[in-house]
């Protein structure tokens, strides 16, 4: 199984990694998009004020560039540790044991507006891309990853839960994915979708998925995990459920 998280916007500083090897990096096949978009973001940042208006950022997130400009030099630490932000904080990864994280690490995995997709073992730095941002001479991130992301998530031969939200769910198409929406019920048979606690509810649902003593297969497993974790999952067709909440 494979559970695809959004990123966040906020992102832990430091780390006691290697500076970034991309070839370290899962998904090897994705090296040459990485490598363009590092380097575009890294020349970027020589240039303050263009970095800040490609990248919808204040004169008061100018530190944000400065992340980007050191992106070949700066420490790296896991994904799963360098997002931070209401999922990350629901999902609770600091307090897996570490044959949970080991777990977890073969479980989930990460969209990203710069690396494509990551496992959240994978060592990265600190950076700000988002994944409807425009950069100048790159142009729109969605062209640009396309074509070898879909093929990259289209060739995982397991269950795929996808998570991501709008922007980054437009970067690739994976028609194979099982969906998941998080809505709540009015009991008359009523939904609106979750928009405060949305993020919240997914990491839940991400780390109950992520430390099943057996690895979810099916979406019927997916629903039991959730059953067994206090989470209500309906299926609204084959590849699609909503998470309910109360």
């Amino acid at each position: 199984m494979l559970v695809l998280l959004p990123p966040s916007e906020t992102k832990a500083e430091g780390g006691a990694g290697a500076p970034l090897d991309l070839t370290a990096l899962s998904f090897p096949e994705l090296t040459p998009v990485r490598e363009r978009l590092v380097t575009a973001l890294s020349e970027l940042a020589a240039d303050v004020p263009a970095s800040l208006a490609a990248l919808g950022l204040s004169q008061r997130q100018a530190d944000e560039v400065t992340r980007n400009a050191v992106l070949r030099e700066s420490p790296t630490m896991p994904a799963l540790e360098r997002y931070t932000g209401v999922l990350y904080d629901a999902l609770d990864a600091k307090s897996f044991t570490k044959p949970q994280r080991n777990r977890a690490n073969r479980r989930l995995a990460v969209a990203s507006a710069l690396f494509g997709v990551v496992r959240t073992g994978d060592p990265i730095p600190a950076y700000r891309l988002s994944g409807d941002t425009v950069l100048p001479g790159v142009g729109g991130l969605r062209t640009l990853w396309r074509s070898d992301l879909e093929k990259t998530l289209s060739t995982v031969d397991e269950l795929v839960v996808d998570l991501r939200s709008g922007a980054y769910a437009n970067l690739a198409a994976i028609p194979h994915a099982v969906t998941v929406r998080v809505v709540t019920d009015d009991g008359a048979g009523r939904r609106k979708t979750v928009s405060h606690f949305n993020k919240a509810y997914k990491g839940r649902l991400a780390a109950a998925l992520a430390l099943a003593p057996r690895e979810p297969g099916s979406v019927r497993t997916l629903i039991s995990v959730a059953a067994a974790n206090g989470m209500r999952l309906e299926p609204t067709g084959k590849k699609s459920l909503d998470l309910i909440v109360v």
